[in-house]
């Protein structure tokens, strides 16, 4: 049986955009920023209510198929940058999701040119991309160290001088209705945009079954595993390895099925950390370490700020603390650390040793087991959990690593080739 809890979608795009913009001070609120943009024109237009909403859903995760830190900056300072693979990636990634299925083509082409999309799309289609074009251009024109009132007319000479080729003249014009006011130029750099969105913008009232959180945990799933080759299965991993030692700990099927959104989310902090970070073949330096240490803090804060997720950021956010207080980043103790949490401690540890690294191969059984008992025997993990492991050892292990064969296969099909490309336009 599932929950039958409810969350509120404003709730959850938001704190997921905010997740996205993580990785750099440059990019801090930028899908908000060109969610709010692109909000004030589709109301100028005075779109239906469902254009509305799809137009500022696809807005605030447009750059969702830029996966690495590097990638989403390049992408923003550059406007040579080659865009056309993180946009075929960001319409993969939003049909995977039943409530993004109808702004797949809208972040498909939402850098497409106005000149270049006659034929491309419906006039929807166009014109929805074209309002998120025309925000992203405005939102990355924009200096962050200087006033926004003494820059908005330079601002919107730019957009002007765009119409009819990079952007749609009557998005343009649209535009120009709204702007006129300083008030929407505030609005745009507002340190208090999130909350504003969130009482004020158009999923407010918005509330999505728990359920309908999997398919958007199993987005972001991706979105932080296959930013590498060494990491493209990890949070699968997790997530089946998590739900089945609940389910073998014998926690209800809702809580099995919590575990494993809590398990696909569990390194959504992990974008805010360099790929040249994950994938360094070597020892990480005390500074990498660092940034590296961060991860489950951000993971923590995202999914604890939607209201509903409480246990589910518990859960997912401490599996890198131990019983007796050594973990990090809350360097919580058995007193403070829930059966969830202590079941995702043993899952990821038991995840991450069986996988390849850059700086290491996977291990084998009598090793891996070796270290968890360990860890067990010294306090750190709980020895139930880690009993219900080595009790299962095989049940586990062959879920698991089918479940990592299948997304390492979806990875390869659908990822794999367009990152290479990436790659190479780089060079």
């Amino acid at each position: 049986m599932q929950s039958k809890q409810s969350i509120n979608l404003a709730d959850v795009f938001l704190s997921l955009a905010y997740a996205m913009d993580l990785c750099s001070p440059e990019l801090s609120s930028h899908q908000l920023r060109t969610a709010f943009i692109s909000w004030e024109i589709a109301g100028a237009a005075g779109r239906s209510q469902e254009s509305i909403e799809r137009i500022f859903a696809t807005a605030m995760l447009h750059d969702i198929g830029a996966l690495s830190p590097e990638e989403k900056l390049s992408l923003h300072n550059n406007e040579t940058f080659n865009t056309e693979p993180h946009c075929i990636l960001g319409e993969i990634l939003f049909n995977y999701v039943p409530l993004l299925h109808s702004s797949a083509k809208i972040v498909r082409h939402h850098h497409t040119r106005y000149v270049e999309m006659d034929g491309l799309a419906d006039d929807d289609t166009v014109f929805e991309s074209q309002v998120i074009h025309l925000a992203d251009v405005l939102e990355r024109s924009i200096t962050r160290k200087k006033f926004i009132l003494h820059q908005n007319e330079d601002l919107t000479a730019k957009i002007v001088s765009l119409s009819g080729k990079d952007i749609h003249p009557e998005v343009v014009q649209f535009f120009l209705e709204t702007s006129g006011r300083e008030e929407f130029w505030l609005d745009v750099m507002n340190q208090r945009l999130y909350s504003q969105l969130l009482a004020e913008g158009p999923f407010r009232l918005r509330e999505v079954a728990l359920q309908e959180i999997g398919s958007i945990s199993e987005l972001f799933r991706h979105v932080i595993d296959f930013r590498s080759n060494f990491t493209a299965t990890h949070s699968t991993g997790v997530s089946t390895c998590a739900a089945s030692l609940a389910e073998l700990y014998g926690l209800s099927n809702a809580e099995v099925w919590e575990m494993e959104i809590a398990g696909n989310f569990h390194d959504l902090g992990k974008l805010a950390v360099p790929n040249c970070i994950l994938e360094k073949p070597g020892k990480l330096t005390a500074e990498e370490y660092a940034v590296m240490r961060q991860h489950t803090y951000y993971t923590y804060a995202i999914l604890n700020s939607v209201r509903g997720l409480e246990e589910i950021a518990e859960w997912g956010a401490y599996h890198h603390e131990k019983l007796d207080g050594s973990g990090y980043p809350f360097h919580l103790n058995m007193d403070q650390l829930k059966t969830g949490a202590r079941i995702m401690m043993v899952a990821d540890i038991f995840t991450a040793l069986g996988e390849d690294r850059p700086y290491r191969k996977r291990l084998g059984k009598d090793t891996l087991t070796g270290i968890i008992k360990k860890q067990a025997d010294e306090g750190k993990l709980d020895s139930r959990v880690t009993d219900v492991l080595f009790d299962n050892y095989d049940v586990v292990y062959t879920r698991t690593q089918e479940k990592q064969v299948q997304a390492f296969d979806y990875y390869k099909q659908k990822f794999a080739s367009l990152k290479q490309k990436i790659s190479s336009d780089k060079k």
